[in-house]
């Protein structure tokens, strides 16, 4: 296979230090073209992070914006938005916010729209199970600088098999016709798998705890997020399924990785609703990645489909679950296999975890991955991690044209 196209990157620190009693995490942007806002010459990247309670397990505050209209050489905030991307109370002492919260540009509407999901809390504790989920949205309005309160998308059985859904942490595509393809994961309220009758097309028959994932085609008007329908549903018996899927588009094709606690798996699709069985992420010599409970996100240009990861075996056993640093190297599309030998670092490790992270498609000649170090286990700083929050520039040789 021919490897290309070949680029630079070049890191950039947005900002960094932490009072080691919250950090910044889920470091995602978006990116508004130019001249979508008055914006002549440069597009403009949004990038929104929330802060993370260290003595708690995904304690997570109100989204927190930073903005460049420059291609970086300034950042303005961190801006807070607690009146309407804050927590909101609910009965019996209950609170509830966004959360891994992924802003993309949606060219039908002309609207940068943020997908992600809800967290529920009784105190700085999550609510304890069963706790219900949506997937959960927000829209930008980049004139006055501020964000529109953010909204849930209902969905069908939600006292059912979609009783804990959410879109958290993944990619989407969006469809010329301005429909949306937006991968969830999700839950029945007794915390199992869902049967077969009532979600035909699952994978295997999990156990107790499982997820599946699916894609959810959309529709949005500029303000309201609205379900249409689901294609089949992915999951393996491994521990906890499928979780934090992340879809693309390459050469008519759609692909979509998957997060699992054992291992990462990739699916193929024609029509981006209806997937192959999930092969697990090898590299093209046969050996596993070595991928394993985190995420991975898709690097899509028009000469060539990268995958974003973490992995095993990259001394780096002295960071969680082996989440830092990230790398980036050429897919396969074909037999959807990792190719070995373009392997890169895209973001060091100092100790923290990177494996909460976004990618945005800034013009054709850059796309960005953001990421923070996020600060947990205690003692991470002892190895140079100091909550930064990175923007990891990859800089192509030749322009990307794809959309």
């Amino acid at each position: 296979m021919r490897q290309s196209p070949d680029f630079d990157i070049r890191l950039d620190t947005l900002c960094q230090g932490y009072d080691k009693v919250t950090c910044w995490v889920q470091a995602r942007a978006g990116t508004i073209p130019v001249g979508a806002a008055g914006n002549p010459s440069h597009p403009i990247v949004v990038l929104t992070m929330q802060k993370l309670l260290l003595a708690g397990s995904d304690v997570f505050y109100e989204l927190t914006e930073m903005r460049t209209d420059d291609l970086g050489v300034h950042w303005r905030g961190p801006t807070p938005h607690p009146h309407t991307l804050g927590r909101r109370s609910e009965p019996g002492g209950i609170e509830v916010v966004m959360c891994d919260a992924t802003p993309k540009w949606h060219a039908a509407t002309g609207t940068l729209l943020s997908t992600g999901h809800e967290a529920r809390y009784l105190g700085d504790r999550l609510m304890p199970e069963p706790r219900p989920r949506r997937p959960a949205y927000a829209v930008y309005d980049p004139v006055k600088r501020a964000w529109h309160p953010w909204q849930t998308m209902e969905l069908p059985d939600a006292d059912g098999a979609f009783f804990s859904a959410g879109a958290g942490s993944a990619q989407r595509v969006d469809l010329a016709n301005g429909e949306i393809l937006l991968p969830l994961y999700c839950r029945g309220r007794d915390a199992g798998l869902p049967s077969r009758s009532a979600l035909p097309g699952t994978g295997s028959e999990a156990g107790h705890s499982c997820c599946f994932a699916t894609v959810a085609r959309c529709r949005f008007d500029g303000k309201t997020l609205a379900f249409v329908e689901h294609g089949n549903t992915l999951t393996v018996s491994e521990p906890r399924g499928f979780c934090e899927p992340s879809l693309t588009l390459f050469r008519n094709r759609y692909y979509l990785t998957l997060r699992n606690d054992v291992r990462g798996y990739v699916a193929v699709s024609d029509d981006g609703l209806h997937f192959d069985d999930p092969l697990a992420w090898c590299f093209d010599d046969g050996a596993e990645l070595g991928n394993y409970n985190t995420q991975q996100h898709w690097v899509t240009h028009a000469d060539g489909l990268f995958l974003v990861y973490t992995r095993r075996d990259a001394a780096n056993d002295h960071v969680f679950r082996h989440r830092a640093p990230l790398f980036i190297a050429q897919v396969d599309p074909e037999r959807l296999v990792v190719i070995r030998d373009t392997e890169r670092i895209l973001v060091p490790e100092h100790g923290a975890r990177l494996g909460n992270f976004a990618v945005t498609h800034v013009n054709a000649d850059e796309t960005w991955v953001t990421v923070s170090e996020w600060m947990q286990p205690p003692g991470c700083e002892r190895f140079g991690s100091d909550n930064r929050v990175y923007a990891a520039r990859i800089i192509w040789a030749c322009p990307n044209t794809q959309d």
